[in-house]
């Protein structure tokens, strides 16, 4: 378990299993020419030793050009036991936003070869994490607009009001197989405009609501 998630009021948190959506706004699926999901969630796992904090750490691969996936990070704050029905919302002690980094030929080539997509998804560094906000100082709509800005250009808008799964059917979801523990995160999914990000290049994640912005160099 790694143990630099920075809580922004309430020190670091150590990260039993880290959670990706995929495919889960319907103009990133039309933008990767991908099929819609069908009746539950595309899921995917990273490694916590994938996690990096913002501008600093061990990134794999270093010489690769990846695809940024911006996108709310959830963090589970208590354990839900398998097959427990939640209310989705109450399990979660904090968010903030993170950046999936993918290697996309090699997403594709394991795709075509009918493989697991591990070697795309999680490797050192993968996961960046912002710092976490807790959940009692975010609005009460339950809905978060986002940005991500790399080397000053605007490359993602999202708005989770737009995700084909919302935040609770995700969460019964992963509480249909398997236990949730506090200190999972849980990457959302992220919205179309997914492009190239290489290391050096600058980025700043933004939120709306409560208004927090943080930036880095990958």
């Amino acid at each position: 378990m790694q143990p630099f998630v920075t809580i922004e009021s309430f020190g670091p948190a150590t990260v039993p299993t880290i959670y990706g959506i995929g495919r889960n706004y319907p103009e990133h699926v039309k933008e990767l020419g991908n099929k819609a999901p069908d009746g539950e969630p595309v899921l995917f796992l990273k490694a916590p030793a994938s996690l990096r904090p913002l501008g600093s750490g061990t990134l794999a691969f270093p010489g690769e050009t990846f695809h940024h996936e911006a996108e709310l990070v959830l963090r589970i704050g208590q354990t839900v036991p398998v097959g427990t029905k939640t209310e989705g919302w109450t399990v979660v002690d904090a968010l903030g936003l993170g950046l999936d980094l993918t290697r996309r030929e090699k997403q594709s080539e394991l795709k075509a070869k009918g493989l697991p997509w591990a070697l795309a998804k999680s490797f050192a560094g993968s996961a960046v994490v912002s710092p976490l906000i807790r959940l009692t100082d975010c609005n009460e709509r339950q809905t978060f607009r986002f940005k991500l800005i790399v080397n000053d250009q605007l490359r993602q808008s999202g708005d989770t009001s737009q995700m084909i799964f919302d935040v609770p059917t995700i969460i019964d979801f992963l509480a249909s197989f398997n236990t949730l523990l506090p200190g999972d995160l849980i990457f959302t999914g992220t919205p179309s405009g997914v492009g190239p990000i290489s290391s050096g290049d600058k980025f700043t994640l933004e939120l709306e609501d409560p208004h927090r912005h943080w930036s880095g160099i990958l």
